[in-house]
């Protein structure tokens, strides 16, 4: 479990794509403190697991379906990546629970500088964009943010200059990918709402089928 606050910036090293798993060596500090082996980092918002930690590096295994789902499958060496530790018990909640469970890869589409903000407009799947709600929780690429608008194929968040600065969503372009996980909550309301729909196979459909 995360909070989706970033504790800093890591660089790719090294990603031995023809392991299987695959290899992902990330050149780190401040997250290094106390970190040891069998431990999970949020990596762009994707839970892994540490198999090795070094001087100044940790590495990571990652399973072909996380690639397949995240922006992890186009990671490249000398990348840089979020990284956050997981939340200890008792540890200050700043963000909001994310779980590093990604939901799906968005698009950015609108990078716009308003007055000290920067908004920034992600192209995300439907079933994404049914979990999300206005002034709701999001993590993009992990890091934990207010969703300001929601549009049919499309939300909204700003970032602050601090977080421009610390995350990957300060450099990061139109057309490049992040990985979207919406609010945990917002998973469980959707879910209660689904299994009170009332079921589309009544008597009438059966025997219109012949069923019955």
């Amino acid at each position: 479990m995360f909070t989706g606050i970033i504790e800093e910036l890591g660089v790719v090293e090294k990603f031995e794509k023809s392991k299987a798993p695959s290899v992902l060596v990330i050149k780190a500090e401040k997250i290094l403190e106390g970190l040891k082996k069998g431990d999970s980092v949020s990596v762009n918002g994707v839970c892994l697991t540490v198999v090795d930690v070094g001087r100044n590096r940790f590495l990571v295994e990652t399973i072909e379906e996380t690639l397949e789902k995240t922006n992890l499958k186009d990671i490249r060496q000398g990348e840089k990546v979020n990284l956050e530790g997981a939340l200890k018990t008792g540890g200050k909640i700043s963000g909001h629970f994310v779980t590093g469970h990604v939901d799906g890869v968005g698009t950015l589409i609108k990078k716009e500088k308003q007055k000290e903000e920067i908004l920034v407009e992600v192209k995300a799947e439907q079933e994404i964009l049914n979990g999300i709600v206005h002034k709701g929780s999001i993590a993009v690429d992990g890091v934990s943010l207010t969703v300001a608008e929601s549009k049919p194929n499309s939300f909204s968040v700003y970032i602050i200059p601090y977080t421009a600065k610390v995350t990957t969503l300060g450099f990061k372009g139109i057309g490049e990918e992040v990985n979207l996980e919406i609010d945990i909550l917002g998973k469980f309301v959707k879910k209660f709402l689904n299994q009170n729909k009332p079921s589309k196979i009544t008597e009438e459909f059966l025997r219109e089928k012949g069923l019955i």
